[in-house]
């Protein structure tokens, strides 16, 4: 005979769960709704100053004044201009308490820097926007500690979600960033369903999601196609951490050259006006998309590309311009892995969409919301060239990273817990 107690704890233990299901369900759709309305207009907002600034060249020389206008907004809100996506980050390991000024300061900050042509993405902004919403959406619902990071995820997913039209790469983009080695699996329906609800809502309002068609490219399964593949790879390994040591000290050498943050954002507008002229023409200022459709579609890139877009990129973003470095690394590794392709004796369409995720992977260490991307990106047909693109690129770019306090968690190399910060 059954005791009664245990079906009674049985029972109570189903009511939890479903409870629990249904509690992050209803959060989920409250964060992907607010998220993905919040998406789309910042997706709006950004095409619409960009198509303004491709038609009134001039606005580049304005670009010091928005820097003086964005580090001026920060100040009066009391925010530092450093802090970032990284306070995202550690907001879900730890208590900080993520401010909801934040939201619009990156909303406006970012559409400042791509009117201007800073060189610069968008989704630095998505995860703000979005860790920022899902913390005042948790605070107003007074969860706790633990919740609170899952809210934090959702938000991310949503927002990142609405923008680029990937939903699963942005649940596990969100859930895999935070501990490299480590995933939150508690975060995997809250996250997928924010992530859904935000993608609908962001596609109703005429976004469309960032996808082409690559399958007339794809070469066969055989040895020569995969060695092509991982010596693309490992170069792009190298790339990334070239990218993550340039981001890196540009943002030291400018701070430590310049104290003040206002002459900074000076020099450094100044910079990227100079380097334009140089160059004499502004395929290096704002996100760059039309040069990585080029690349992909086309199968055309200049050699020195990737580098030129990294020193913009640098110099934008470590001289306090806001805005994301996702969209500037689909750019690098498109051009990369175009020209590269090439040279290795691959379709140059393929070695550019074989570098999109390759280096996304090496400087965000996400290899499994890197396969995702390559999927909703490209299709599955040339999935297992870019599961082993992006494994060999995680693999080799050592304990880089874009994001400071980001954690790397466990080895790439050995099955051993190291728990350091990227470098």
């Amino acid at each position: 005979m059954i005791n009664k107690y245990f079906v009674l704890r049985k029972i109570y233990s189903i009511r939890k769960y479903c409870i629990t299901f249904v509690k992050w369900i209803t959060i989920a759709f409250i964060v992907g709704a607010t998220g993905g309305g919040v998406g789309a207009l910042f997706s709006k907002a950004v095409i619409w100053v960009t198509g303004i600034r491709q038609a009134n060249s001039w606005l580049i020389y304005l670009l010091p004044v928005g820097g003086l206008a964005i580090i001026g907004l920060y100040k009066l809100s009391k925010m530092s201009e450093d802090a970032g996506t990284n306070l995202i980050i550690s907001s879900i390991r730890t208590s900080i308490d993520v401010p909801m000024v934040m939201a619009p300061l990156i909303f406006v900050s970012t559409v400042i820097t791509h009117l201007l042509g800073g060189s610069a993405g968008r989704e630095g902004a998505a995860l703000q926007l979005g860790g920022s919403i899902g913390a005042k959406i948790g605070s107003l619902l007074k969860l706790d500690e633990r919740d609170m990071s899952l809210v934090i995820m959702c938000g991310m997913s949503a927002v990142f979600s609405a923008l680029f039209g990937t939903p699963l790469t942005a649940a596990f983009f969100a859930m895999e960033v935070i501990s490299v080695g480590v995933i939150y699996y508690a975060g995997l329906v809250p996250c997928i369903a924010s992530a859904l609800v935000a993608f609908e809502i962001s596609t109703f309002f005429g976004n469309k999601p960032e996808a082409f068609e690559i399958s007339e490219y794809i070469p066969k399964l055989a040895p020569v196609s995969l060695l092509q593949t991982a010596v693309l790879a490992a170069g792009c390994a190298l790339v990334s951490i070239i990218f993550c040591m340039a981001m890196k000290y540009t943002h030291e050498i400018l701070r430590l050259t310049f104290e003040n943050s206002f002459i900074r954002a000076v020099v450094g507008g100044c910079a990227v006006i100079f380097l334009t002229l140089i160059i004499g023409n502004q395929d290096y200022n704002g996100s760059g998309m039309d040069v990585i459709t080029n690349a992909v579609e086309n199968g055309t890139a200049h050699w020195y590309s990737f580098l030129l877009k990294i020193v913009f990129t640098a110099i934008t973003i470590g001289a306090g311009f806001k805005g994301g470095e996702i969209v500037p690394t689909l750019f690098i590794g498109s051009t990369f892995g175009c020209v590269a392709g090439g040279l290795l004796g691959m379709s140059p369409q393929f070695g550019a969409s074989l570098g999109i995720i390759a280096l996304f992977c090496g400087v965000v260490n996400c290899p499994v919301a890197s396969i995702f991307l390559s999927i909703e990106m490209f299709g599955v047909q040339g999935l297992l060239f870019f599961a082993f693109a992006s494994g060999i690129s995680y693999m080799l770019s050592g304990y880089y990273g874009l994001y400071s306090s980001q954690k790397i968690v466990y080895s790439k190399l050995k099955t051993k817990y190291v728990n350091k910060n990227v470098k």
